[in-house]
C-alpha cells in the first residue's frame, strides 16, 4: 500500500493538506491519515468534512487559536512531575481555546439551528475546566512570568528584592558619579557578574575599593569588583532571590498538582480538539482546490465530472470526465507520449484515495466515487539498480504481486502495460493480464502504446477504449480524455506538418497492411463523429440556456400581469363595495319607511310593495364590465354551493342577510329579508356558515386527575407579544393543575423575552417567588416560578 500511495502522490497531497491545520494536534492526524476501506467509515468522514465546509461557508472562520499539543505536559503532571510556568500557560490557553470552540459550535447548533451532528458530538466531549484555567492565569501571565499576586509570600519577598536592588544600585551609582572615583573606573556603569552587582575598576586602583573581585576583562586591565560597602546588602539580596525561587517552585508545584487532578479530562479535550482541527483543515483544503463532496458506493462505479488533479496548477490542469464500473469495468487509454495518459491514470487513483480518506475531491457536483478494499498501481519506471532489473522485469515483478492479491473489490491502474519488451509479445501479455483482472471482477484503467490493444474493447465484453486528444495543427496534445474513441497514430500527419516529402509519406503508407489502414480510418471517423457530437451538444446547450432565459423572462412578465390583474380586480372590488354600501343605505331607508307605515297602522298594499321593490332594484349598484366579470366569477364559485329551505343566506346585490323559505326552481328562491319576501336568483345568494358547536373541556383538572399542562413552558422562537400571552395563560393552567413550581424557558438570546417574563411574573398576584434556573436548570435561559 505504501508504494501505491507514493506513486499516486498521496503524500504530496497530504503536504498540501497540512498547510491548513491550526495546531500540531491536527498536523499529527494529517500525518497518520490513510484511506478507509469501509463504506460507513468513508461516509462518516465525508459528512464531517461537509459539516466543516458548511461552517466555513457561513462564518468564514473557526476560532482555533491558542491551542497547543500539551499531551506531554498533562502526562508528566499525571505522574507527579512539576511543570514550568510556560507549560502551565500553554495548558490554560488550550483549555480556553477549547471552550471558545465549544461555544462557537453550540451556538450554531442550538441558536441558529444548523444540522452539525458530528461537530456537535466532538464539542460535547470537551470539558470547560474553567477553574483550572482561572487558577493558572491568576498566578502566571501570558509571557510565562509568575505574578506577584500568585501568593502573599511571593509579593512580600519580591518587595524585599526590589528594595535591596534599589539600595545596591543607589550606593553603586553614588560611587560611579563621585568625581574622586570616576578616574579609577574603566566606565561609569553598574553591571552584574555571578548574579551580584559590581563596578568596572582599573587594575591599578584595586586596593582603593576593597570588596570582592568577581571577574576581569580579557586584557586584565579591568576588574569587576563588588565594593565592601555593598557586600552585606548583596548577600541579603541573594538570600531574598533564593526565597523567591523557592516560593515560585512551590506555586508551580501546586498548579502542577491541580493539572494532575484534571489530566484525564485535558487529554480527552485534546483528542476532540485534534479531530476538530483535522476536520476544519479538510474543509479549508476543499475550499482551496474547489472540491465537492462525492456520492459514494461500494459496487465499483466511478463517474468523475470535470475531474482535476489537485497537485497541478489551475492554469495547467485540463478537466476530464471519467466513467467506469457500470457498463464496462476495463478502460484502455491510448495516445501519444506526453499526451496526459499517465496524469489521467493518477487523477483517477488519487481522487479515489482522497475520497476514501474523507476528503472532498476537485470534481463537479453529483460526481460519484467507489470505495475499494484495495487499490493497486503500476506506474512509472520502478526498475531497481541494486537488483539489476530491467524496466520490463521491474514492471512484471510488480504486476505478479498485484495479480496475487487482486479481487472484485479492487481498483487496478496499469501505466504502459507490457512495455519494455518485444511489441508483439508485450501486447499479447497485456491482453492476457487485462483478461485475468477482468475475470476477477476488478475495475482496471490501463494506458498503452500498442495498436493491438486499440481493438481490445471491440472484442471484449466489459471493456471500453479511450484516448487523449492530439491537435495535429498545433502538434500539441489537448489533454482531453475521449471515452469510446481509441487513440490513433499521428506519425504521418505530424511528419506532413513538419514538411516531410509527400512521396515518402505515401510510400510509408503502402508498407502498412490494409487491416491497419482500416482501423486507422475507423478511429479517424470516430474522432470526427465525436467532435461533431460535442459541437452539436454545445450548440444545443446554448439554445437550451437561451430558452431558459426566455422562459424566465416570460414568467416574470406573467407575474407582473397577474399582479396588475390583482390590482385592477381589487380596485373594482373596492368600487363595488362602495356602490353596495350606497345601495344598502337606500334599501334601509325604504324599509324604514315601510316599517313606519306599519307602526302608524297603515296597511301596506301590494302596489306599494311593488314600488318599494322597484326602488330597491333601482338602488342596486350598476356594475361596470369588470365588476360584472368579478360578479360572474363569484357566481361560478357559488354555483357549487347547495342551498335549501331553512338556510341563512346573504343577498349579494343588497348586502342584506336573509332566510330561505323555499326553492321556486333551479335558478330562483323565495327569501325572507326583514318584513319582505322576495324572489332572488341563485347566483345572487351566498350561503352563510352555521356556527359550529365547540366542545369545551377544562384546560386542566385538579391535582391527582389527568391534565395536559406540562411543568415547563418553552418560549424559544416565539414573538414577544405572543410569548407574553402564552405565559399568562400558562400560569392560569398551572394553577388549575395544582403545580407548586413551574419553569418558563425563554433562552438567553437578546434578553427581551427574559426581561418580559420577569416583569410579568413580578406583578402576578398568585406568584410567590421567581428565580433564574440553576446550573442544571438552564441557567439564565430559564425562570423558575413558585406558585401560591
Amino acid at each position: 500500500m505504501e508504494r501505491v500511495l507514493r506513486v499516486l502522490e498521496y503524500n504530496k497531497m497530504k503536504q498540501q493538506l497540512q498547510e491548513h491545520v491550526a495546531s500540531s494536534l491536527g498536523k499529527q492526524l494529517v500525518h497518520t491519515l490513510k484511506p478507509h476501506v469501509d463504506l460507513e467509515d468513508v461516509a462518516r468522514s465525508q459528512k464531517e468534512t461537509s459539516e466543516g465546509a458548511t461552517v466555513l461557508r457561513l462564518k468564514g472562520h473557526v476560532p482555533l487559536g491558542g491551542i497547543f499539543d500539551v499531551t506531554a505536559h498533562a502526562k508528566r503532571a499525571q505522574i507527579g512531575g512539576a511543570l514550568a510556568a510556560g507549560e502551565l500557560i500553554e495548558i490554560a490557553s488550550t483549555i480556553y481555546g477549547g471552550r471558545q470552540l465549544k461555544k462557537f459550535i453550540e451556538t450554531m447548533v442550538e441558536e441558529e439551528e444548523l444540522e452539525l451532528p458530528h461537530l456537535y458530538y466532538y464539542t460535547q466531549q470537551i470539558e470547560p475546566l474553567t477553574d483550572v484555567e482561572r487558577a493558572v492565569k491568576q498566578c502566571i501571565d501570558d509571557n510565562g512570568h509568575v505574578l506577584d499576586s500568585a501568593s502573599p509570600a511571593l509579593r512580600t519577598i519580591r518587595q524585599q528584592v526590589r528594595s535591596y536592588e534599589s539600595s545596591v544600585r543607589s550606593k553603586l551609582e553614588s560611587i560611579t558619579r563621585s568625581s574622586n572615583t570616576q578616574k579609577m573606573l574603566s566606565d561609569a556603569i553598574v553591571t552584574i557578574r555571578n548574579d551580584r552587582f559590581v563596578i568596572p575598576v582599573k587594575q591599578e586602583y584595586r586596593s582603593a575599593f576593597g570588596g570582592i573581585v568577581h571577574d576581569q576583562s580579557a586584557s586584565g586591565a579591568t576588574l569587576f569588583i563588588e565594593p565592601q560597602a555593598i557586600v552585606t546588602i548583596n548577600n541579603q539580596l541573594r538570600e531574598a532571590k533564593v526565597k523567591e525561587a523557592h516560593e515560585v517552585e512551590r506555586i508551580l508545584a501546586e498548579l502542577s498538582a491541580l493539572i494532575s487532578e484534571h489530566a484525564e479530562a485535558i487529554l480527552i479535550n485534546l483528542e476532540q480538539l485534534a479531530q476538530l482541527d483535522f476536520i476544519f483543515s479538510k474543509a479549508h483544503y476543499a475550499k482551496r482546490i474547489k472540491a465537492t463532496a462525492p456520492l459514494l458506493n461500494d459496487r465499483g462505479y466511478i463517474h468523475l465530472k470535470r475531474a482535476r488533479h489537485p497537485l497541478l496548477a489551475d492554469e495547467e490542469v485540463v478537466p476530464i470526465d471519467v466513467i467506469l464500473g457500470d457498463e464496462y469495468r476495463s478502460l484502455i487509454i491510448t495516445g501519444p507520449n506526453t499526451g496526459g495518459k499517465t496524469v489521467t491514470l493518477k487523477t483517477v487513483g488519487l481522487l479515489t484515495l482522497m475520497a476514501q480518506s474523507g476528503l472532498h475531491v476537485p470534481v463537479d457536483e453529483e460526481s460519484e466515487v467507489a470505495v475499494f478494499k484495495q487499490i493497486f498501481a503500476d506506474i512509472g519506471d520502478e526498475q531497481s539498480i541494486e537488483q539489476s532489473l530491467s524496466t520490463f522485469s521491474s514492471h512484471m515483478t510488480n504486476i505478479v504481486d498485484i495479480l496475487g492479491k487482486v479481487d472484485f473489490q479492487s481498483l487496478v491502474l496499469f501505466d504502459e502495460l507490457g512495455a519494455g519488451t518485444d511489441p508483439t509479445e508485450g501486447a499479447a501479455l497485456a491482453i492476457s493480464i487485462l483478461d485475468d483482472v477482468y475475470k476477477r471482477g476488478a475495475c482496471v484503467v490501463a494506458t498503452t502504446h500498442y495498436s493491438e490493444l486499440k481493438g481490445y474493447a471491440y472484442n471484449r465484453e466489459g471493456a471500453m477504449n479511450a484516448s487523449v486528444e492530439f491537435d495535429v495543427e498545433t502538434l500539441r496534445p489537448t489533454y482531453r480524455l475521449l471515452i469510446g474513441v481509441p487513440g490513433r497514430s499521428n506519425a504521418f500527419a505530424i511528419s506532413r506538418r513538419l514538411g516531410l516529402d509527400e512521396r515518402i509519406i505515401e510510400s510509408a503508407k503502402e508498407q502498412i497492411d490494409s487491416e491497419t489502414n482500416q482501423i486507422e480510418n475507423m478511429i479517424a471517423s470516430l474522432e470526427t463523429s465525436q467532435k461533431s457530437a460535442e459541437s452539436e451538444w454545445a450548440e444545443a446547450s446554448e439554445i437550451r440556456k437561451k430558452a431558459e432565459t426566455l422562459r424566465n423572462e416570460l414568467m416574470a412578465q406573467i407575474e407582473q400581469l397577474e399582479e396588475q390583474k390583482e390590482r385592477v380586480l381589487k380596485e373594482a372590488e373596492d368600487k363595488a363595495k362602495a356602490a353596495v354600501e350606497s345601495a344598502k343605505e337606500e334599501a334601509e331607508f325604504i324599509i324604514g319607511e315601510l316599517r313606519e307605515m306599519q307602526k302608524e297602522g297603515l296597511n301596506v298594499k301590494e302596489h306599494q310593495l311593488i314600488d318599494a321593490k322597484k326602488h330597491l332594484e333601482e338602488a342596486a349598484p350598476k356594475l361596470t364590465a369588470k365588476q360584472k366579470k368579478v360578479k360572474k366569477e363569484a357566481a361560478r364559485a357559488k354555483a357549487k354551493q347547495t342551498i335549501k329551505a331553512g338556510d341563512d343566506v346573504k343577498v349579494l346585490s343588497f348586502g342584506q342577510k336573509g332566510h330561505v323559505i323555499e326553492q321556486v326552481n333551479e335558478k330562483e328562491y323565495n327569501v325572507q329579508i326583514g318584513i319582505m319576501k322576495m324572489k332572488v336568483k341563485a347566483d345572487d345568494l351566498q350561503l352563510l356558515d352555521k356556527p359550529k358547536q365547540v366542545e369545551t373541556k377544562p384546560l386542566a383538572t385538579v391535582r391527582g386527575s389527568e391534565h395536559h399542562v406540562k411543568p415547563e413552558l418553552d418560549l424559544r422562537g416565539e414573538r414577544y407579544e405572543d410569548a407574553m400571552l402564552k405565559v399568562e395563560k400558562y400560569i392560569d393552567d398551572a394553577l388549575l393543575a395544582g403545580y407548586h413550581q413551574v419553569s418558563i424557558i425563554h433562552g438567553k438570546g437578546t434578553g427581551a423575552l427574559r426581561k418580559g417574563v420577569k416583569q410579568l411574573v413580578s406583578k402576578h398576584p398568585r406568584i410567590k417567588a421567581a428565580r433564574d434556573g440553576g446550573m442544571n436548570e438552564g441557567g439564565l435561559g430559564n425562570t423558575v416560578i413558585e406558585l401560591k
